[in-house]
């Protein structure tokens, strides 16, 4: 499943790089340089593309390392172990078998990576959208974007059986759906912060969102 986040990530590429550097020729345009001269000079290059990507997999290296790190804790033993998807090849950390809490932690750990990064991005930089920041927007693209995956994949019980979904939802013993939706949850509501970065109801619906997948270990652990 993550295989197909590199399809994906290429969307977000649209969606996170180009409107603003668009609005940008869109006004330098309405200020009287030519269209052209203001597109060739804004128009996504392919250093600006690399590091866009290169975010993106910075930001898959801290959704693994959430899940390292967590494992490592807990004296579970992560390791790396190749899986398959249908024809998709990719990997999955694994670990020793440990209690429902922990089994939830480790699992969730790479969503709270990812909420840690997105919220710090996103709070700090509430005007993401109208900056030149290629990396930065890459890890905003892939957290949105892996969450939007793997919720959807969770609400529709699809996807390898080491899916962090489908372990998150045998620790809280409730359908995987559930915890489908608390995933995708924080990708719409970063999605709609990024875009309208004045707007309270996203920002603080957003931040609600992500106490709850950590809070959900509370239930885990009964």
């Amino acid at each position: 499943m993550r295989a197909a986040l590199a399809a994906v990530l290429s969307i977000a590429l649209v969606i996170m790089a180009v409107p603003a550097r668009a609005q940008d020729a869109d006004l330098k345009t309405s200020q009287g340089t030519p269209a052209s001269t203001a597109a060739d000079k804004d128009g996504l290059n392919a250093g600006e593309v690399a590091q866009f990507l290169l975010g993106g997999a910075l930001g898959l290296g801290l959704h693994e390392s959430g899940h390292v790190l967590t494992g490592a804790a807990f004296g579970a033993n992560p390791g790396i172990k190749g899986i398959r998807y249908g024809f998709i090849p990719f990997f999955a950390i694994t670990h020793d078998p440990v209690s429902p809490a922990r089994e939830y932690t480790i699992s969730a750990a790479g969503f709270w990576a990812q909420s840690i990064t997105s919220e710090w991005l996103l709070t700090r930089r509430p005007n993401l959208r109208e900056e030149h920041a290629p990396i930065a927007k890459g890890v905003l693209a892939f957290d949105v974007v892996a969450s939007a995956v793997y919720g959807v994949a969770g609400m529709a019980h699809i996807g390898p059986p080491e899916s962090d979904t489908r372990s998150m939802a045998a620790s809280l013993r409730v359908n995987e759906a559930w915890v489908g939706t608390a995933v995708m949850a924080p990708a719409i509501f970063d999605t709609w912060r990024y875009v309208r970065p004045d707007a309270k109801f996203p920002r603080w619906a957003s931040r609600i969102s992500k106490a709850t997948l950590v809070l959900l270990v509370i239930r885990a652990a009964q």
